[in-house]
């Protein structure tokens, strides 16, 4: 599941989003598409500007809201989702039978099935059931992630009990009951007229190797899925709905399965409850493709987006589950097989069509995603605007540097002249004591040039040797000084010395004053205050 075992985007590798996960993955790598590209980017607050009038959600935290401009027009951005997208399309998306109602009547294959609200009897739901033909699904109408949905529901009784655990838990509030068809679950990514991607979500499962137990695997795949920028955040949870589940199946967490024995865990395919994203664009039929773009046209203002689909295991027809206009996108960036598929360039390719001719492949610049959302974060800021993208060729340079040069006003001193070269980069801080300096600017001469400043601070450094090579990676807008825990202590405590060395400064100076207050010339000339005080009065 490593990044060597599937095709990612080279432009978008671990470390370009390494500090970036979830919901504010989506944002980023569409915001940094633009940016590349040379448009402007500008982070928002919840309600800035046109956000006021677009339905977002949960965006109390800033990173999910963003502006892109051109000379001519700007787009606002939620996650994925640009403005191009109605709100009443928003709405349907998120109300599964308004959007099955829609595909319905535009000739779009979906399950058989009715809603049911609070005024409906559990009589008409268990009637509805014998009459779609079991098996059939129970599931919220306005639920997500998997939450509250029963499969595969074989008989009257098993859809009593179903019904029942749900009042139980007072959520029998507007569910529905619809035809189970048996077949594997697809996530196609729509833009325009276009599938641009798609993905098989498997259920979580683990693969036997006749060593290990059901739990062991688990642990081994879970630290096999930290290293996935979309599956990091995603852990297989154990569970109870867990353990019954492979119960059902005769196993439990102690069960060693045998080399290569498939063990599903679940049923629900959702990534973030642990299914793994599958790439299949280049394997799925034109049909099925066509299938999405025309399910996707039946709500007007649904430009981009989304759409769950099953493919009956009988016949391979394709049926449309749900459509969803915010998707997330870490599934199709990050596959554990096949290639990633680059839905930020199809977006914004929608967006700015004038920006299509920028290949942001070949620019290998980044920004701070964190830092740039400081001033939102500290509520300094409604608006932040990102530093623009170097348009221009960028030099980059690698030198190590040896000899005694850990310390800490050496390395600011570095910044300081990368800084004033206008230069982005890195100090980092090796193992065996040296140091690892990377060097890019849009200006060759100074990227050469930055060497000779490397020779120049004897008082703080004793340089040995400086080698030097040539490199093509990824580089932070910037310059960080990135330190290992030897370093960090000993910034630490220089931050500490400086602490207590100005708070020394403040107690002398205090003492100072307290004496000179005291002092008999201040005494003695305190008449001569009081009257010249007097005279300042009169005066104004």
């Amino acid at each position: 599941m490593s990044e060597n075992n599937a095709e990612w985007l080279s432009h978008l590798s671990s470390e370009v989003i390494s500090d970036v996960h979830g919901s504010l993955l989506d944002a980023y790598v569409i915001a940094l598409e633009g940016w590349r590209r040379g448009l402007k980017l500008r982070w928002h607050v919840e309600d800035s500007e046109k956000f006021s009038e677009m339905v977002t959600w949960f965006t109390e935290r800033p990173g999910q809201l963003f502006s892109l401009s051109s000379d001519s027009r700007t787009h606002y951005f939620f996650r994925s989702r640009g403005d191009k997208v109605t709100n009443e399309a928003v709405s349907i998306g998120k109300d599964k039978e308004s959007s099955k109602q829609h595909l319905s009547e535009h000739g779009v294959p979906v399950p058989q099935g009715g809603i049911f609200t609070s005024e409906h009897t559990k009589e008409e739901v268990l009637e509805c059931g014998s009459k779609i033909g079991f098996p059939v699904v129970q599931k919220p109408k306005d639920g997500s992630f998997g939450r509250g949905v029963f499969v595969n529901i074989t008989s009257t009784e098993e859809l009593e009990a179903c019904y029942d655990y749900t009042k139980e838990l007072g959520t029998t509030d507007d569910i529905i009951i619809e035809q189970y068809i048996t077949g594997k679950d697809y996530r196609l990514y729509v833009v325009g007229d276009e599938v641009v991607g798609a993905m098989h979500r498997q259920p979580p499962n683990v693969v036997g190797d006749g060593v290990h137990t059901i739990e062991q695997l688990i642990q081994l795949k879970n630290a096999e899925r930290e290293k996935n920028p979309r599956l990091v955040s995603c852990p297989i949870i154990v569970n109870d709905e867990l353990t019954d589940f492979i119960a059902r199946k005769g196993h439990t967490l102690s069960s060693i399965p045998e080399k290569d024995d498939l063990i599903y865990l679940n049923f629900k395919g959702n990534i973030s409850l642990g299914g793994d994203p599958i790439d299949v664009l280049d394997s799925l039929s034109q049909e099925v493709k066509d299938t999405a773009v025309k399910a996707l046209r039946s709500v007007a203002g649904l430009t981009h987006g989304a759409v769950d689909i099953i493919i009956n295991e009988k016949d391979d027809k394709a049926y449309v589950l749900e459509l969803n206009p915010t998707a997330q996108l870490g599934g199709l960036l990050y596959p554990i097989e096949g290639k990633s598929r680059d839905i930020p360039k199809a977006i914004i390719d929608f967006y700015f069509p004038e920006t299509k001719d920028k290949n942001v492949a070949q620019i290998n610049t980044f920004f701070d995603f964190h830092d740039v959302l400081d001033p939102l974060q500290n509520r300094d800021a409604t608006v932040t605007t990102v530093t623009p993208c170097p348009q221009q060729k960028v030099y980059m340079k690698k030198y190590i540097v040896v000899g005694d040069v850990l310390d800490i006003g050496y390395h600011r001193g570095l910044r300081k002249q990368a800084f004033e070269r206008e230069l982005h980069g890195y100090i980092m801080t090796k193992e065996i004591g040296d140091i690892e300096i990377v060097v890019a600017g849009t200006d060759p001469e100074m990227v050469e040039d930055f060497k000779h400043g490397i020779w120049e601070d004897e008082e703080r450094a004793t340089v040995m040797e400086v080698l030097e090579e040539d490199v093509d990676e990824a580089v932070k807008v910037g310059f960080e000084i990135k330190t290992d825990l030897k370093t960090q202590v000993e910034e630490l405590k220089w931050y500490k010395r400086e602490l207590e060395e100005t708070e020394l400064a403040l107690k002398k100076a205090e003492l100072k004053r307290r004496k000179y207050y005291e002092s008999v010339s201040w005494k003695a000339t305190s008449p001569i205050r009081a009257v010249g005080s007097i005279f300042k009065k009169f005066k104004g």
